[in-house]
């Protein structure tokens, strides 16, 4: 077993985390961090538990400990970080320099030149910027980031259209509440309304997607030359990130093209990816987040309501945020280290 610790365990997505690798086949949890404050006590009294399924007997009486390399035990493999990214621009590369893979979900450094942005089945190559990093920072461990949980949902869309010239991309979200956070949205806010602008969301989208679409020459990732047009809205969904999406692309396909070409996209043998990654419909209302959040248990991208447009296509696509765009994404991100010796 590979033996993992996650940071920041007492939040939203720690909790995810916590779900994922309870009954992970290859991974053991064998450390949970949290703020000062928390450390010390057991995991089921520092966490106000708010997962959809109960918490693992496993972890419930584990003493939480702080947010440093000195309280993770040496023997432990591979980190998963949930942490603020006011926290984690701080703190992570201390775990890096003290000799630690982190899988990180938190925004800081996803641009960052020599931090592999990796979705697996999208670009699982990017991971050996991990020799450039470790020469340009000294260090023995790396960083790895997974994207926005936005742009998860899209990119591997754009990845399977990129074999038909993909030039510009317009997107607009309708984004579930789950995605700001336990607190992060008001009832009073969001109740019979749609919150029409999410802070840094639009930016994230449009460059962490040409960096995922890039190619890597082997010391560094040249960017996709695609422009991307984004506009994010808060919805009053629990979970599932729905997306219209508008592609011109080089090439005409036709809408049968654009159905197989989702069909065809290729996943990964790991213990987490869905297979297949992009589950399409047909019909002109899917996908809608409450009937496909959980496709693939949640790690599956789905794509419908595909059109034929003077410049290219235009589809609907959605994925559950919370698993497939964050917490899922950083065990996937970790599975492929595993997998391609990196630990």
């Amino acid at each position: 077993m590979t033996r993992v610790a996650v940071l920041g365990a007492t939040g939203a997505v720690g909790q995810r985390f916590i779900q994922l690798l309870s009954e992970h086949p290859t991974f053991e949890i064998a450390a949970l961090t949290a703020s000062a404050e928390s450390a010390g006590s057991p995991y089921h009294e520092a966490a106000k538990w708010r997962v959809d399924t109960p918490i693992p007997d496993a972890v419930a009486d584990v003493d939480v400990v702080e947010t440093t390399p000195a309280a993770v035990p040496d023997d432990v493999d591979l980190i998963f970080s949930s942490l603020p990214s006011s926290v984690a621009e701080r703190v992570e590369s201390d775990f890096c320099e003290a000799g630690y893979v982190v899988s990180s979900n938190s925004s800081n450094e996803r641009a960052a030149d020599d931090v592999p942005l990796v979705i697996p089945e999208v670009n699982p190559d990017h991971l050996d910027l991990i020799d450039v990093q470790r020469d340009e920072r000294g260090w023995d461990g790396a960083l790895v980031k997974n994207p926005n949980c936005s742009t998860i949902t899209m990119v591997p869309t754009l990845a399977a259209l990129d074999a038909f010239g993909l030039e510009r991309v317009h997107v607009s979200t309708l984004q579930a509440v789950s995605g700001a956070g336990y607190s992060g949205v008001t009832s009073m806010e969001i109740l019979d309304n749609v919150i029409p602008y999410i802070g840094g969301e639009e930016e994230k989208m449009e460059t962490e997607s040409r960096k995922l679409l890039g190619e890597f020459d082997g010391s560094r990732v040249q960017w996709h030359d695609v422009e991307v047009s984004a506009s994010c809205n808060r919805v009053a969904t629990l979970d599932g990130h729905l997306e219209n999406v508008w592609a011109e692309l080089g090439d005409d396909p036709t809408v049968a093209d654009v159905y197989d070409a989702f069909d065809d996209a290729a996943t990964q043998d790991l213990p987490s990816a869905p297979d297949p990654l992009i589950e399409s419909f047909d019909e002109p209302d899917r996908p809608q987040p409450r009937l496909d959040r959980f496709l693939g248990d949640g790690m599956a991208v789905a794509a419908g309501g595909v059109q034929e447009t003077p410049a290219g296509v235009q589809y609907n696509t959605l994925a559950h945020n919370t698993l497939r765009g964050a917490a899922g994404a950083s065990v996937l991100n970790g599975e492929l280290l595993d997998r391609e010796g990196w630990l």
